[in-house]
Parts: C-alpha cells; sequence; structure tokens
C-alpha cells in the first residue's frame, strides 16, 4: 500500500515500514504519531484521491530520532567594498518508522 501524506507543510510518498526524514517535530523518541493530513492511497487494486485530504484515513508512525543535516555554507561578498560574509546553517529533522497504513 502507498499514501501520499502532508507533514509540516511538506508532502512525502510512503509505504509500510519505511523511513523517512521530516522537518523537525515537536515529539519524543519512540512516541506514536497520527498523521490524518493523506492526500492520496493507492492499494493493489484501487485508489483513493481526496478532494483535499481523504475522508477517514490515517497514517500511523513512530518517532526513531531526532537528528541535525549537513551544514549549509552561505557566503556574501561586495566587489570594491571589502565586505565578506560567511555563515552557517544546520536544518533539523526528525527521521519517523511508517507503522501502517489505513482507510
Amino acid at each position: 500500500m502507498l499514501a501520499v501524506v502532508e507533514i509540516a507543510g511538506k508532502q512525502f510518498k510512503v509505504s509500510e515500514n519505511m523511513k523517512i526524514a521530516v522537518p523537525k517535530l515537536e515529539t519524543k523518541v519512540g512516541e506514536k504519531i497520527k498523521i490524518d493530513k493523506v492526500l492520496l492511497i493507492e492499494g493493489e487494486n484501487s485508489k483513493a484521491v481526496g478532494s483535499s485530504t481523504v475522508k477517514g484515513a490515517v497514517v500511523e508512525a513512530t518517532v526513531v530520532g531526532h537528528d541535525r543535516d549537513d551544514k549549509i555554507l552561505v557566503f556574501r561578498k561586495k566587489r570594491k567594498k571589502n565586505f565578506k560574509v560567511t555563515k552557517g546553517h544546520r536544518q533539523e529533522f526528525t527521521t519517523i518508522k511508517i507503522d501502517s497504513i489505513q482507510q
């Protein structure tokens, strides 16, 4: 079974027993979450697409851990002005494991 869900404003294509990295969620490790913003569910012989979301569809997941992505360097320079700035940023994310997809 396959589903397209929306988590923190981003869409992810998920299936059961899949691990994905999503934007940081304010949950504890080991805690179960229910995602009710399911945009599409595709089974072996059927497909359900909601006008905004599929009614009654729920994806259950478990939080595996929290981590930070690799550092991205941002460099700014203005020629002939002796202006140079280097900044870094590390995006935080949460790893979740999809337990079940229910329609």
